[in-house]
């Protein structure tokens, strides 16, 4: 006789649980991370999380859970972080009462109750883009308090049916998570996951994050399965029935369980009819509660009281009976659910397809009721959802037409764009199958068409475009232009930006400008002028921002909102000017700017205009005051709000070109894990900082992670810096192909349309190092027709340096004397003196690195020019330069320069004695004649059997004096020999 029918304790899995704990620890130590649980259903997933949680609260922790519902794509935004933070909300919980207003607002939208002075849509406004990082700032924020004072466990079941929004939510914490005492606990179904499914890429990227744990469940092995059986039944089972339960599991927990309740006699013939004797064995008022509740899960005492028909103590019974059976369980929040999912799929899939559609009916009109009479339901945040669910389950299309678009109105109101897609294309599917649709939805197809579009704007540009197109046709095609079509051109022009077509991009925009008419709204023209405006500001056209944004402040005067509108415009406006020269004018808008948008609360726009305002000044060879800007804003701004993250960038920027490169560290340290445009700017700037400092590997995997976000991008803030550390990067390496090609890239997708002569200017010296790398080595190999074509180049990229220090910009003027520099050392003419002026010209904007980069390259070019002695005085300096820096690369530079050629350094630049007995020896190297004659051969691109026939030696032997050159000259290969022997004139017949 069974003495239980569900096992009470964890039968093995001790590998599996300590794996957990183990990340637990770490998460108290405060290395969060992600866990992974991954099993066939019925394998024990659920079991082990539950083992986990008790472990965690003996221990100490804090534990929090939710689960994801299965109800398709769109259907519940956030509810597994709903149900696991309304019980705090509900108990008044300080870690949640006492967060900052502005994040007790965000968090409003899905925990009505949380800030009862700002109701829930106040925290709504701004785009989708705009508000659904500050929920998901929020949502960590409140995360990260939750565990201050003990460390937390957030478990999530079922991610395999977790809404759009809640995956956004997990890729978040991904990237975000930095030294916050949680750890996230996700548990799913791999066989769930199609080629398609929508959590298969993110499992990918998420798996992979660092610190992150996956425990795979297999099935119990054999005397595991005997271990359970022996708990479920109280004795010791036979050897038969352990035999047929392994064979008939396969290891699976709950069909072990499922199959020993099933009693003596015959096994049965399949799980569902395992389970279907659990549900058979219920009284006849709990299988309809079974039923009832096969459609409504999760369902309240209420709406089960509405739905079975029963009188309060037939229903009491009847729950308790299904309760005592192992069928149904109470949840946290006091919801009735299955005890397992395998139970309620059995019982779902029993009910008759009448009788389903009619229990899908039965559950919607319920549930819309409760919608319209209970004051409390509006704020329930999965209630439409469910509504439009069971409607479209039911078959009811033109009730499923309408709650889809009030479903995703409400998704909209608590920043859930990905499921107010999905809930919007499934009301353009449902448009053509109902009579009347635009009084059922409210809208006309072309607005349905457009709130579509904007809700895929984070989501899939390609089927946002898609969409505006359709609007834009329809809106069209009576011949007679819709007064909406400019303001859908501007929605197309802003999904074609994003896909990277910035032309057409531009284009679209200026159309719907063009077809704008006279006597629209002057929102609309202020809308479409400060669209335009953004893209001109985008592609650094400068010179169009400015006369953009005089036209917009023209526009704007007088309207409603002039005082947000004016800041809008100024935080582009005061950049161009300063990076059009007029630095006083636009400094004077950007701090009005700063002031306006402080007095009206507007946290981001402060930001904003710090970050451009800094960035102008910077590019702008002004970086001291740059500085302050950047540490006003860091003491002013939130530390949750996006621009703090971007103002934070910036001082790492500065702290870089500074030579600070431990500050720098620290900034960026701080900023954790962003994404999008923010992603790449600080990838940009760890790339910087790791090639500053030698760090190659470090920098190569910045750079690459930057530009697979770039891969459309037309923006010359990122395009041009990336092109540049990219083609850096490949010229240390010696592979110049690659870092001329990296230059070239950079320079098509951007010279045609920037103003933005620094960084066209920066591309440019790059470019010019590369080809002056190539002439260099082309006449070490003797191989004139490839230095013509190298300085060829070089002659193309000078030229561009020059046309940007033509308006005399201090940054662009010592890029231009780099820039001549390069040329010189192309051409092999001596070019120390255009060297030490870029260096003073460094000197002067106070970049040291730079500086110090200048100073190398002249010690290098007196040296090729016989001058050893200014050589020697130009290593030294520059070498004690690069050690207080910090730039382990070119510090290593410049003591190989100096070995290589047995320049005197002294003891205070790390010079040995041997370097300095050396320097006045005839072959500092030590080379001997025979040596000096191969090397002579190595030079002119000789094999070691051409050495030999040439030498009358072996092979071998020439291998053998090869080899020792090597090492006596200090590199790595035969093209760097026969480098030195040209440049030194070490061999025998230079």
């Amino acid at each position: 006789m069974a003495a239980t029918t569900v096992s009470r304790r964890l039968i093995g899995r001790g590998p599996e649980l300590a794996t957990l704990l183990e990340g637990l620890r770490a998460a108290g130590e405060g290395r969060p991370s992600l866990a992974f649980v991954a099993g066939e259903s019925g394998v024990g997933k659920t079991r082990l999380l539950s083992a986990l949680a008790a472990a965690a609260r003996d221990e100490g922790a804090r534990v929090l859970s939710g689960e994801c519902i299965e109800l398709g794509e769109g259907e519940l935004p956030y509810a597994p972080l709903i149900g696991a933070l309304r019980p705090l909300v509900r108990a008044g919980d300080p870690a949640l009462t006492e967060l900052p207003a502005r994040a007790r607002r965000e968090l409003a939208a899905l925990l009505p109750g949380l800030a009862d002075d700002a109701p829930a849509e106040a925290s709504a406004a701004g785009s989708l883009r705009e508000t659904q990082p500050r929920l998901f700032e929020a949502l960590l924020a409140a995360l990260d308090r939750i565990a201050r004072d003990e460390p937390l466990l957030l478990v999530i079941e079922d991610v395999h049916w977790a809404d759009h929004s809640t995956r956004d939510f997990l890729a978040f914490l991904g990237r975000n998570l930095a030294d916050e005492r949680i750890i996230v606990a996700l548990s799913y179904r791999p066989d769930e996951l199609h080629r398609r499914h929508p959590l298969r890429p993110l499992l990918a990227v998420l798996e992979r994050t660092p610190g992150a744990r996956r425990v795979e469940l297999a099935g119990l092995a054999r005397d595991e399965v005997a271990e359970l059986a022996r708990e479920l039944t109280g004795e010791e089972p036979a050897r038969e029935l352990v035999e047929q339960l392994v064979a008939r599991s396969d290891g699976n927990a709950l069909f072990v369980e499922e199959l020993v309740a099933a009693g003596p006699g015959p096994l049965p013939p399949s799980l569902a009819d395992a389970l279907m004797v659990r549900i058979e064995r219920l009284s006849a008022p709990a299988q309809e509660i079974a039923r009832v509740l096969a459609v409504a899960q999760p369902a309240d005492h209420a709406l089960l009281e509405e739905l079975a028909g029963l009188d309060d103590g037939a229903l009491r019974t009847a729950l308790r009976d299904a309760i005592a059976g192992h069928v149904v369980i109470v949840g946290d929040d006091d919801r009735y659910t299955f005890r397992h999912v395998l139970l309620r799929e059995v019982v779902y899939d029993d009910l008759l397809p009448g009788e389903r559609a009619s229990l899908h009916l039965a559950v919607a009109g319920a549930l819309e009721r409760r919608l319209e009479t209970d004051p409390a339901a509006p704020a329930e945040a999965a209630l439409p959802s469910a509504i439009a669910h069971h409607y479209a389950a039911a078959g009811d299309q033109p009730a499923a037409l309408r709650w889809a678009v009030r479903a995703a109105d409400r998704a909209e109101r608590v920043h859930a764009p990905g499921d107010a897609a999905v809930l919007l294309d499934r009301a353009l599917q449902l448009w053509d199958r109902v009579p009347e649709p635009a009084a059922i939805a409210g809208c006309d197809h072309i607005d349905l068409l457009l709130r579509a579009g904007r809700a895929h704007r984070t989501i899939d540009e390609g089927r946002r475009l898609t969409l505006i197109g359709h609007a834009i046709r329809e809106a069209r095609a009576d011949g007679a232009d819709d007064p909406r079509v400019p303001m859908l051109l501007r929605e197309r022009s802003m999904a074609e930006w994003t896909l990277g077509r910035g032309e057409a991009s531009r284009a679209t925009l200026d159309l719907a400008r063009r077809m704008l008419p006279d006597d629209a709204p002057p929102a609309d023209r202020t809308l479409l002028t400060i669209s335009r405006l953004r893209l001109a500001t985008l592609q650094s056209r400068f010179a169009e921002a400015i006369e953009l944004a005089e036209e917009g402040n023209a526009i704007i005067a007088g309207q409603p909102e002039e005082s947000r509108l004016r800041v809008e415009i100024g935080l582009h406006f005061g950049h161009a000017l300063i990076m059009s020269g007029e630095n006083e004018r636009g400094c004077r808008i950007l701090y009005d700017a700063i002031e306006e948008a402080r007095a009206g609360g507007r946290m981001e726009s402060v930001g904003i205009a710090y970050t451009n305002l800094g960035d102008a000044l910077h590019l702008r060879g002004q970086s001291a005051e740059a500085q302050e800007v950047a540490g006003r804003g860091l003491a002013e701004l939130p530390r949750d709000t996006m621009s703090y993250l971007w103002v934070r960038t910036l001082a790492a920027e500065l702290a870089i070109e500074r030579g600070d490169y431990p500050a720098a560290r620290e900034y960026l340290d701080g900023i954790g894990r962003t994404s999008g445009s923010s992603r790449v700017n600080v990838d940009l700037r760890l790339a910087e900082l790791a090639l500053a400092t030698g760090d190659l590997d470090g920098g190569r995997a910045a750079i690459e992670e930057a530009e697979r976000l770039l891969v459309d991008s037309l923006e010359p803030q990122f395009v041009a810096v990336a092109g540049v550390l990219r083609a850096e990067l490949e010229r240390r390496d010696g592979t110049l192909e690659a870092a001329r090609a990296a230059v070239e890239r950079a320079l098509e997708r951007v010279e045609y349309c920037s103003d933005d002569t620094v960084r066209l200017s920066r591309l440019a010296v790059t470019g010019l190092a590369v080809e002056a790398d190539a002439a260099q080595r082309a006449r070490d190999l003797a191989d004139g027709d490839e230095e013509r074509a190298a300085i060829a180049r070089a002659e193309i990229m000078l030229s561009r340096a020059r046309a940007a220090a033509e308006g005399a910009g201090p940054v662009e003027v010592a890029l231009a004397a780099m820039a001549e520099g390069h040329m010189l050392r192309a051409t092999g003419a001596p070019a120390d003196a255009r060297w030490r002026a870029a260096a003073q010209a460094w000197d002067t904007l106070s970049r040291p690195f730079m500086a110090t980069m200048a100073r190398w390259r002249a010690a290098e070019s007196l040296l090729a020019h016989g001058e050893r002695d200014g050589a020697a005085d130009a290593v030294r300096d520059a070498l004690g330069a690069a050690r207080r820096l910090g730039t382990g690369w070119l510090a290593g530079e410049l003591e190989a320069l100096a070995a290589r050629a047995r320049l005197p350094l002294g003891e205070d630049a790390g010079g040995t004695s041997a370097q300095a007995a050396g320097a006045g020896d005839e072959d500092p190297f030590g080379l001997t004649p025979r040596e000096r004659q191969v090397l002579g051969l190595v030079a002119r691109g000789a094999t070691n059997r051409e050495i030999g026939a040439e030498l009358y030696m072996a092979e071998k032997t020439a291998s053998v004096h090869v080899s020792r050159i090597l090492a006596k000259l200090d590199v790595r290969s035969r093209t760097e020999a026969a480098a030195v022997a040209h440049r030194l004139g070490l061999s025998a017949d230079a």
